[in-house]
């Protein structure tokens, strides 16, 4: 957990020095490595974690890192995070961080052939796109034409965890069929993508929209929105993180390949603030207590954090889109930092106060 925050506190750094804010730089190459650090050191590490608190949970093993053999993907990621920002040859960190993807990958692998269903699957092929744009980012590839692999890790990895919960729900065949269909639109979009990078993002972005409808229309976030307390919290991030990865994919079905300027920031930080940190406001309540072991007591405050996200990202997604005001971009920025570690600030007193409590 101690590199999964560092990682996350590196990554907010030098995404707000790429804003332009003059804040002292730790080393000249951390603001280039905003996108490693958020994607793989905090994301990546965070998943790995998750994933391996589960299954040392299910084999009865102790989670250590002698232990629990799981902790192994977790620790070569956070620990390669964590080489990126003291300043060491930055090619060791990517192959920790390669290694780590890889280990995830074998992870889910392992699940598939314990339990062959759709959502493991889908799980399966997300931890594998992280490994295909590790090697990428290795192989030198410049981060615009490989970040669409990091996103697929994060939204297949997503996706399929919502398809699990939606077993609750007893969904008819057809939409089976429909979640497969578009899930192949996507994944094909990522191939084509390798060859003719405009036209692959162009259908990656139609399967991305046709996940979304999906999840809007079949998912259980629709029941659950409408309840009171967490569960009422729960529900609305992830139905406005959906909205999210609708702006993203509409963003990347007109406009294809970007490489950089406000039309790009908008179509990655949709994506990866808007739809991705949504999905960790509305989960960490439950992640959290499961990797510590200790309860976070929910109130109502953790509405201000998520609130000042998806504000501060609007006015982000309209300094981009409408104004083309940079300085508007810089404090919107700033502002989704301040809510991300608002959050996080919040959910560690919980632990805290849930520790002693305990």
């Amino acid at each position: 957990m101690a590199l999964v925050m560092a990682a996350l506190l590196a990554g907010l750094w030098a995404g707000l020095l790429r804003l332009g804010w003059g804040w002292p730089v730790l080393r000249p190459l951390l603001p280039s490595l905003h996108g490693p650090l958020m994607v793989s050191g905090f994301l990546g590490t965070l998943i790995c974690l998750e994933r391996a608190v589960a299954l040392g949970t299910v084999s009865g093993n102790r989670l250590s890192v002698n232990g629990n053999r799981w902790l192994v993907g977790a620790v070569a990621t956070g620990v390669g995070a964590l080489w990126l920002v003291v300043g060491l040859p930055v090619v060791v960190g990517q192959v920790l961080v390669l290694l780590g993807s890889g280990w995830l990958t074998a992870v889910s692998l392992f699940i598939y052939h314990q339990h062959r269903t759709l959502y493991t699957a889908v799980m399966g092929v997300g931890a594998l796109c992280w490994l295909l744009g590790n090697g990428l980012w290795l192989a030198g590839w410049p981060v615009h034409r490989l970040v669409v692999w990091w996103a697929a890790f994060l939204v297949l990895t997503i996706v399929g965890e919502r398809l699990e919960l939606s077993r609750v729900q007893r969904l008819s065949r057809a939409s089976f069929w429909l979640f497969g269909a578009a899930t192949a639109v996507y994944g094909a979009g990522l191939l084509l993508s390798l060859a003719a990078a405009d036209v692959g993002i162009r259908l990656n972005s139609l399967g991305a929209l046709a996940l979304a409808a999906w999840l809007l229309r079949y998912d259980i976030a629709r029941r659950t929105a409408r309840q009171p307390a967490i569960t009422g919290y729960i529900g609305r991030n992830l139905l406005a993180g959906y909205g999210w990865l609708v702006v993203s994919g509409l963003a990347g079905l007109v406009w294809g390949q970007l490489v950089a300027g406000p039309r790009y920031d908008l179509w990655l930080h949709a994506l990866f603030l808007g739809f991705a940190f949504s999905m960790i406001f509305a989960h960490a309540l439950i992640i959290f207590p499961a990797i510590t072991g200790w309860p976070v007591a929910y109130h109502a405050g953790f509405y201000m954090p998520a609130l000042l996200l998806q504000a501060s990202l609007l006015l982000r997604v309209a300094a981009d889109w409408y104004m083309r005001n940079p300085a508007l971009r810089q404090w919107g920025g700033l502002l989704n930092a301040i809510a991300i570690l608002l959050f996080f600030g919040m959910v560690a007193v919980g632990l805290v106060r849930g520790r002693r409590s305990h």
